[in-house]
């Protein structure tokens, strides 16, 4: 009998189905592994944005997590919202003691601009949620929150991967959607530990249907991982599928659409 291989995320819902908890498990469903969730708060949210958000008490966080954890087990864990230090904290500690990769996607904002990080909770994140990462997958605004590190060119993201490296990460993802343009006008990430540097370059799609790339990539990348890729395979699968996504993205709502996370099975592109 066959076992997909186990992908769980600890993260918020995202009610319009776009982001969250939501793209976790549909990215994770697409790449052929079996998706399990630990809630961590609940966001009114549509295509104009976040219009409310509830934190889940970390009782019911650590609860979630042992479930899982202790009877059907994980191959690799994402980690996403996580809103306040005591829920940076918590996941922390619990991931400490699973021998799986993590993924952790510091999530500061949501794409919409609304802060979905107290203030408080970066220092938990720096010190306690980052070191436990088997990669960190931060965008130009979280790094800048993280490090004060400001990135405008390439070479920025150098500078920021180091900055971010310094938190205790084995490798770091900057991930560069937000520039301007990269070279011919891609869309640019920078993979690297520190010693070796990766780039991976994709077609810059110019369109608005870009809600729930972070989510997506992450979780793309922990269910590669839990498949047993490297960290340098697992990324350029899921850089290439979160691209996919993007150019299959379609339009809900007035606002910012969602990715397609199903565009694979469908055989689009």
């Amino acid at each position: 009998m066959h076992i997909p291989p186990r992908v769980l995320t600890v993260a918020g819902s995202d009610s319009g189905g776009g982001a969250g908890i939501q793209a976790d498990l549909k990215t994770m469903l697409a790449l052929g592994t079996h998706g399990m969730s630990v809630l961590t708060a609940v966001t009114a949210q549509n295509s104009l944005g976040v219009q409310g958000a509830w934190e889940l008490p970390v009782e019911a966080v650590r609860a979630q997590f042992r479930s899982v954890v202790d009877d059907i087990g994980v191959e690799a864990v994402k980690t996403g919202m996580l809103s306040s230090a005591e829920l940076v904290e918590t996941v922390a500690e619990l991931l400490a003691g699973v021998p799986a990769p993590v993924v952790v996607d510091p999530v500061g904002v949501s794409k919409h601009g609304d802060p979905l990080l107290a203030a408080s909770a970066l220092d938990a994140v720096r010190h306690k949620l980052l070191p436990t990462a088997t990669v960190a997958t931060p965008n130009l605004d979280e790094v800048a929150q993280l490090t004060g590190v400001h990135v405008r060119d390439e070479a920025g993201m150098r500078r920021a991967a180091d900055a971010v490296l310094e938190f205790g990460p084995r490798w770091v993802i900057v991930k560069g959607g937000h520039l301007t343009a990269g070279a011919g006008g891609s869309a640019v990430d920078l993979l690297t530990d520190g010693t070796e540097e990766h780039w991976l370059r994709a077609p810059r799609y110019d369109n608005r249907h870009t809600h729930g790339t972070g989510c997506t990539l992450a979780s793309a990348l922990a269910a590669r991982l839990a498949k047993g890729d490297t960290v340098v395979r697992a990324a350029a699968a899921a850089k290439e599928y979160v691209t996919g996504a993007l150019a299959a993205g379609f339009r809900l709502g007035a606002g910012i659409g969602p990715v397609d996370h199903g565009w694979r099975l469908r055989g689009e592109r």
